[in-house]
């Protein structure tokens, strides 16, 4: 027998055995979401149909996309908007709930979009009962899940020091006082 390694002796057979590995390792969901601001700091929120909470707007990153380019294409479905999200603000571990494996979540800066940038949104395709520009710290819809106004206050934090947050993890998260 050879002593030099399979990707050198048989780089088909490497081929083969990487393809196996990854065939039978575990996967995890993704979503990509941004944090859109308008020229007061508020903060753009969507309501999906599809569930009882509001959020930011993003969603699933689909097989081999990247983060940043599935925060683009789902805010351009959700909204119509085209932008082009910036640096990453937050990464974080959702577990699972409900039906649901955990999942990386990751928020980008979506910038400042003017009054009519904003005015121009769109709800044509079913997908969003509503959307809102509220305050980050007043005016939460009372729906949202601790978890998500968690990332979302991160993401805020974050935006207002001008910095990128590493993951954390989620029992270190302290829960939001949600106002009454």
């Amino acid at each position: 027998m050879s002593d030099a390694p399979l990707y050198e002796r048989d780089p088909a057979a490497w081929q083969a055995y990487l393809a196996e590995g990854n065939r039978t390792q575990p996967r995890k969901r993704v979503a990509a979401d941004v944090l859109v601001r308008d020229e007061v700091g508020r903060i753009l929120l969507v309501h999906p149909r599809y569930k009882p909470d509001w959020d930011l707007p993003g969603g699933m990153v689909e097989a081999n996309e990247p983060p940043r380019d599935a925060a683009s294409r789902e805010v351009y479905e959700e909204l119509r908007i085209r932008l082009a999200p910036g640096r990453l603000l937050v990464v974080d571990w959702v577990g699972p709930h409900g039906p649901w494996d955990d999942l990386l979540a990751f928020v980008f800066d979506g910038g400042v979009l003017d009054a009519g940038q904003l005015g121009r949104n769109r709800l044509d395709n079913g997908e969003l009962a509503a959307f809102a520009v509220l305050p980050p710290r007043r005016g939460r819809p009372a729906a949202a899940p601790l978890r998500a106004l968690a990332r979302r206050s991160r993401a805020v934090g974050a935006r207002q020091r001008h910095e990128s947050l590493p993951a954390q993890r989620e029992s270190r998260l302290s829960r939001p006082r949600v106002p009454s």
